[in-house]
């Protein structure tokens, strides 16, 4: 893994999310201001975070990833650059969303290329089931959407089949990628490598119904629907 430039670690605790302390989470707390929150589950290397914060620069991320290194990488290419609007955290994602952020108070959920745990003796390891699916759908504001993407067929059905009891959160069409313009710019590390190699990727997204507000959502078999 090539290293960005060596920041001290000193140089790094603004963005760091310190997870020593549970704590519930306050937004405006945090990044000191009310924008939307955006969380990354399985940030990886960091390309999703570092892109996306800087063409939003009104909008505020937040990256989770269990891997430490991966957060002080992360960290370093997003001090290099200046991002205030980005914090990272090193921990297990599921039990930080379940315990530690408040119902409705995030705009976006991101999962991109999680680990799809291969062997059947694993598949209890998966990040994506009924729970944090369950747990997505508390924690998204109305209208809120959550995106995934992944380079495994089975992981994609299996995702699809888990959402399907949670009636809060219709399926819609999901971002159609995008030419890249350079070497960077891709969603992730990984969809740059499979896109690279000609593999398919599956992506899916679902919008969490808004109480009241009027929303059109596509159903791919379904057509257009308007629901309120």
């Amino acid at each position: 893994m090539r290293r960005p430039k060596r920041v001290p670690l000193e140089g790094l605790a603004p963005y760091l999310y310190p997870t020593d302390e549970p704590r519930n989470i306050v937004w405006s707390e945090l990044f000191g201001n009310d924008r939307p929150v955006e969380i990354e589950v399985g940030f990886g290397k960091g390309m999703f975070l570092l892109n996306a914060a800087s063409t939003q620069p009104d909008v505020n991320f937040f990256g989770i990833e269990i891997e430490r290194k991966y957060q002080l990488y992360a960290a370093t290419r997003i001090a290099a650059r200046g991002l205030r609007n980005v914090r990272v955290a090193s921990t297990d994602g599921k039990f930080l969303l379940e315990k530690h952020v408040a119902d409705a108070s995030v705009d976006v959920v991101h999962v991109y290329f999680p680990d799809p745990w291969w062997k059947r003796k694993h598949h209890k390891r998966r990040l994506f089931t009924f729970d944090f699916a369950q747990t997505c759908e508390r924690i998204l504001k109305p209208l809120g959407k959550l995106s995934i993407a992944t380079d495994v067929e089975d992981y994609f059905q299996m995702v699809r089949e888990t959402m399907q009891p949670l009636h809060a959160m219709v399926e819609v069409p999901p971002p159609p990628p995008t030419e890249a313009k350079h070497d960077l710019d891709y969603l992730t590390n990984f969809e740059r490598k499979f896109r690279k190699q000609g593999k398919p990727i599956w992506r899916v997204a679902y919008q969490k119904t808004g109480s009241g507000t009027l929303v059109f959502v596509r159903n791919p078999d379904e057509g257009i629907h308007e629901l309120q």
